[in-house]
């Protein structure tokens, strides 16, 4: 019978991990369950803690396409490290970096209750790792290194696999539009400043239609940058949140910078 695959966020356990006693029709209907699950999921093996079972179950296809049960499985020999990306129907759609060993040794029992070895290389040996991992109450994100970890937590977080910034860039594109308005502030401080030296109407008259342009620049400067910014921090979803406060603040402090000089000109420089 096909079972739902237990997910994520579900732990795994170490009481998911007892090992099985009687060899009887229930330990052969999980056998048969496991099996009917992997075929209709298209999958590699499953361990019975992924069917929500509490016994030490593996059942995988060996490298002929044939399935092997393993009861009680135990890994006793290990050689050599291996580093592959990995994918497990515990975190659908994620991936991960894992190192593991290359080549192991274990011993299981079959449905009869016998004993056997088994060595295994290579993809075999990873998969027959991954499941076994489940049996003590553990999956890949206990393998991973630091650096590997915090960038699966990330994909965990956004539900995506995709390469996650781990912090946000210094510098941005759109801060050229923040330089450009500052430059152009500038300018129009400096108008005017020199609005007070100058009685001369037609001057004034010059001086604030230059304002008014200068006004309409740094505004249409920050409309572009608030709307190319919150384009460009889609890019970086590790940091959003500090990126969409770090843009509204700049816009509201140029803004306010343009109204005030632009305010104090109208009474100082307007000839009208």
């Amino acid at each position: 019978m096909v079972k739902d695959i237990v997910r994520y966020p579900t732990p795994p356990s170490v009481e998911f991990a007892t090992d099985v006693r009687q060899f009887d029709q229930a330990l052969f209907s999980l056998i048969e369950d496991l099996k009917d699950t992997i075929t209709e999921n298209n999958l590699d093996g499953l361990a019975a803690f992924q069917i929500g079972s509490y016994f030490n179950v593996v059942v995988v296809k060996d490298e002929n396409e044939e399935f092997l049960e393993l009861i009680n499985p135990r890994i006793f020999t290990t050689e050599g490290k291996v580093t592959t990306t990995e994918t497990t129907a515990y975190f659908p759609g994620l991936s991960a970096e894992v190192t593991r060993y290359d080549k192991i040794s274990l011993v299981y029992q079959d449905r009869e209750g016998k004993q056997h070895s088994l060595q295994a290389q290579g993809a075999f040996s990873i998969l027959l790792q991954r499941k076994i991992d489940y049996t003590f109450g553990a999956h890949f994100l206990s393998k991973l290194s630091k650096e590997e970890k915090a960038k699966f937590e990330k994909k965990l977080e956004f539900g995506a696999d995709v390469a996650i910034s781990e912090t946000c860039p210094t510098t941005f594109k759109r801060d050229y539009f923040p330089k450009i308005a500052n430059i152009a502030l500038i300018v129009m401080a400096l108008l005017l400043v020199g609005s007070l030296f100058v009685g001369d109407e037609v001057i004034l008259e010059s001086m604030w239609s230059a304002q008014e342009y200068l006004f309409a620049t740094v505004l249409l400067l920050n409309i572009v940058y608030f709307f190319y910014a919150h384009y460009e921090a889609k890019r970086y979803t590790s940091c959003i949140s500090c990126q969409t406060g770090n843009i509204i603040g700049t816009m509201l402090v140029s803004i306010i910078k343009l109204i005030l000089i632009m305010v104090i000109s109208y009474f100082l420089i307007n000839p009208n």
